[in-house]
């Protein structure tokens, strides 16, 4: 059943996953770049450190701050209006209470973004994920805390992995020319995504299990991480160059995601096409 009432929520979802494109293009191209120059990896602060840096970087950084910030209330608004209609039942509010977490992450990066945009404080000299995580490991029961959320994420990056691998995400865009002809560049890049998760969820694990939160780490620990294992370079660059195929992704989302409250039954879903037959 759709609700034309919520269709004011769908701008959000769309400058929404734009942000989130930029972050993981920005993500990728920094790190390749770093890497063919000799270098390793970068962390997204890495990368927005870099941005800042060139003349144009404000502007993108400021794209970001708003799309980081839209993607979170549209979170709530998809969680609390169920607009991609998960349901009630077990399933459906496990789904729900995961575009708060989601939400909240990305809320995050805008913290990250806004002292780098308006030179507040000492920029990109905060607090990391080890701090944060040695905080919550102070408490009664940290350590369980800790290993929960590195469940959750790690239950995360397998969904990731999971609807790239079967496509399942094509139900949740419109079928094109666009969506169709570039529909294995998108599955490679949820699966590359899910991959990057996965690892920064192991991440949170070890440190969980040793008690100690310099073992948790985000994007930058989880390209380092991979490094670290065998064709580690390649496999790094792999994933990197995967995660420009995710940008697009959250490109092709912001332009094409069909939202079931809001969209109307009449769209036709890039699922259903590849089914039925090429545009």
């Amino acid at each position: 059943m759709t609700d034309s009432r919520l269709g004011w929520a769908v701008p959000l979802m769309r400058v929404g996953y734009a942000g989130k494109g930029l972050v993981y293009l920005a993500v990728a191209g920094v790190s390749l770049r770093s890497i063919w120059r000799g270098g390793e990896a970068q962390d997204t602060s890495s990368a927005f450190g870099w941005l800042n840096a060139t003349p144009w970087g404000a502007v993108v950084l400021f794209v970001i701050l708003a799309g980081m910030v839209a993607y979170a209330v549209w979170r709530v608004l998809d969680a609390a209006f169920d607009l991609e209609d998960y349901g009630s039942a077990a399933k459906g509010i496990v789904a729900r209470l995961g575009m708060l977490v989601t939400g909240a992450i990305h809320l995050g990066i805008a913290v990250v973004v806004f002292p780098l945009l308006f030179r507040w404080g000492d920029a990109g000299e905060g607090e990391g994920i080890a701090d944060y995580v040695g905080t919550v490991m102070a408490w009664p029961g940290g350590r369980w805390i800790i290993g929960a959320v590195a469940l959750l994420i790690i239950g995360a990056g397998l969904h990731y992995a999971r609807q790239g691998w079967t496509g399942a995400y094509r139900d949740d865009l419109r079928a094109n020319h666009f969506t169709t002809r570039w529909n294995p560049v998108l599955k490679a890049g949820l699966i590359a995504h899910g991959a990057v998760v996965g690892v920064i969820g192991l991440l949170f694990l070890f440190a969980g299990w040793r008690a100690d939160p310099d073992k948790a780490g985000g994007t930058g620990d989880a390209f380092s991480w991979l490094s670290d294992q065998v064709y580690g370079q390649i496999l790094v660059t792999g994933i990197c160059l995967g995660l420009l195929g995710f940008a697009l992704f959250c490109f092709v989302n912001a332009a094409y995601r069909i939202v079931p409250k809001v969209s109307g039954p009449d769209v036709r879903s890039l699922a259903a096409s590849l089914t039925g037959g090429r545009l």
